[in-house]
């Protein structure tokens, strides 16, 4: 049976896929752009992915960071080429923010020939009397996805050296959230990436802090804003992203209110703040909580957005 939709519909569907192709070209120039992949979080939202961002240099899809469920549809319609990634940085193990890395790495041996290089964060689930841990450190997550033998995905079993199945090679590195400094887990020619232990609950979390000669961006992900080094280490960016995933009035062990978003970004010095990984409530609410703490450049995040950044 064929089915004819209205002309409303077809037309809604052609806008779409021009405004994606028109992101994809919008972010792909200029010298630097943040491009989010997934502004939502964990709760089904049919406007938003799961968390997921781009960092274009010099029109190459450089840093991915994140790969939360939905975020990989989102990838190809950026334009990116699995090819350009110099880095991959995953924050922490909650499913929003890595389901879909197995379907990025699921054809990536014919995208890539080169390892690709891949950060996330140490665990706490080596037990404890409180009961409170919950997380492998990032080594040992991959292996319990991709490992040849023992894996749940047996057939990538090639991202951790395997002579056999898919995948290209990844190049591991774990970072010790319990640092009391910052970390460099990347340095290149056009970008240096720092990653610092952040507060999510009793969940092991990174954040991520970029520094090219255009500009600098810090991608916050998941925190509860308790921590104030992190004013030191997203001191002055340029672009600043922060969560806003929970309502006006609310607070959350996982999660900074938004009048904490707006008075780290104040305090932080941040040129621009982003805000994503939106929950489901009253974001004029939310917006108006946090700009009376922060009152610089303000960008609500949604789906496929490019922001410049520049010094």
């Amino acid at each position: 049976m064929i089915k004819i939709f209205p002309i409303s519909v077809i037309c809604s569907l052609a806008a779409f896929t021009l405004s994606s192709t028109a992101s994809a070209q919008t972010c792909a120039a200029g010298p630097m752009t943040v491009q989010i992949l997934g502004s939502g979080g964990p709760v089904v939202n049919r406007e938003r992915a799961s968390a997921g961002y781009l960092l274009w240099v010099d029109g190459r899809a450089r840093m991915l960071v994140d790969m939360g469920g939905g975020t990989y549809l989102r990838f190809g319609q950026s334009g990116a080429k699995l090819s350009d990634l110099a880095l991959v940085g995953i924050s922490h193990l909650h499913p929003d923010h890595v389901s879909d890395l197995p379907a990025l790495l699921w054809t990536s041996r014919q995208l890539r020939t080169q390892p690709l290089p891949i950060v996330g964060p140490s665990g706490n689930s080596a037990g404890s009397a409180a009961g409170n841990d919950v997380a492998p450190d990032f080594a040992t997550f991959l292996a319990r996805l991709f490992d040849e033998k023992n894996g749940a995905f047996q057939v990538l079993g090639a991202t951790l050296g395997a002579s056999r199945g898919n995948g290209v090679r990844l190049d591991v590195s774990v970072v010790d959230v319990t640092k009391a400094e910052s970390s460099v887990v990347f340095k290149g020619p056009d970008l240096t990436v720092s990653a610092f232990g952040i507060p999510h609950a009793n969940m092991p979390t990174l954040a991520y802090r970029v520094e090219s000669p255009a500009g600098s961006v810090v991608f916050s992900s998941d925190q509860n804003g308790t921590n104030p080094k992190f004013v030191d280490f997203a001191r002055n960016a340029d672009v600043l992203i922060m969560h806003l995933a929970v309502a006006a009035g609310a607070t959350s062990p996982l999660h900074a209110a938004p009048a904490v978003v707006g008075r780290i970004a104040r305090e932080a010095g941040a040129r621009r703040l982003i805000v994503s990984h939106i929950g489901q409530f009253d974001l004029e609410a939310a917006v108006g909580e946090l700009k009376q703490s922060y009152t610089g450049p303000l960008t609500v995040g949604a789906d496929l957005q490019c922001t410049p950044i520049a010094r």
